[in-house]
């Protein structure tokens, strides 16, 4: 699944592309992606502006010069793709496209995932449970001290708990507890208080460094792109099991633990 920096990979892409453009036309493939009669869907969509892309968490918001915001959450399996004419197209079937002339954004593998039109105060309400942004003035060292002494689970758990902090999932979750060096399978009720320091730096840090090197994605954005997915060559401990830690040399291991993969280092995780 898309986390955050993967979802802030695509947001500035797709800023790039589309906004301040107008939507010439909305397919949908699927109607179980959209929230209203597909009919409706388009006509509320085709002809207006898109003014700003905004990210919250793992979603996507397309705001319209109408007020009306696309609402995106690519779920499990789903991926995006930009292509420029009719000739660019991402050799896979997708389930809503939106058009800017003669490009195309193809919304693909949404088999879970969705695009709702919501106004305002809907998209509020359905992202009002998320946690705080790790990236933004919102995340505060005493906030963070305060909300962790509530937990009584795993740091695993508790890292993706999306009520707890907003966009982090499997991957930097454990990604996350290997910077720290932490255990992601320690509760959290042991940790020191510069356990939890370290925890709230690696953090910020971890998911900087993939927006940076363009996230996790395997499949790029569009024809040519190497930017996307460059993370995936970076990482420390996620789908490295049988592997050398880079750090102290022991075997990575992946365990399992309330149905998700858990990889970390038992050398310098403790």
């Amino acid at each position: 699944m898309p986390e955050l920096p993967e979802m802030e990979t695509y947001r500035t892409l797709a800023e790039e592309r589309v906004q301040g453009r107008r939507v010439t036309d909305v397919e949908v493939n699927r109607e179980k992606c959209v929230n209203m009669e597909t009919e409706q869907f388009r006509e509320q969509i085709r002809g207006w502006q898109v003014t700003a892309v905004d990210r919250r968490a793992k979603h996507l918001l397309f705001r319209l010069e109408t007020g009306k915001i696309l609402l995106v959450h690519l779920m499990l399996g789903g991926w995006m793709y930009y292509g420029s004419g009719e000739s660019d197209r991402p050799g896979h079937s997708a389930q809503v496209v939106l058009t800017f002339g003669e490009n195309h954004l193809y919304f693909l593998g949404l088999r879970f995932g969705y695009v709702h039109l919501l106004n305002e105060w809907e998209a509020e309400e359905q992202l009002a449970d998320l946690g705080p942004e790790p990236l933004s003035g919102n995340w505060t060292e005493e906030g963070f001290r305060n909300l962790i002494g509530e937990k009584r689970g795993v740091l695993k758990n508790t890292l993706v708990d999306q009520h707890f902090i907003a966009g982090i999932g499997n991957r930097y979750s454990d990604e996350i507890c290997f910077r720290a060096q932490q255990s992601p399978l320690k509760k959290c009720t042991k940790l020191s208080v510069e356990d939890i320091d370290a925890i709230y730096a690696a953090v910020p840090e971890t998911l900087e460094e993939s927006i940076e090197n363009g996230g996790y994605m395997s499949r790029p954005f569009f024809e040519g792109d190497t930017f996307t997915g460059g993370f995936g060559r970076k990482l420390k401990v996620y789908n490295r099991e049988g592997k050398s830690c880079e750090r102290c040399g022991h075997v990575i291991v992946k365990e399992k633990m309330s149905s998700r993969k858990v990889f970390y280092c038992p050398g310098c995780q403790k």
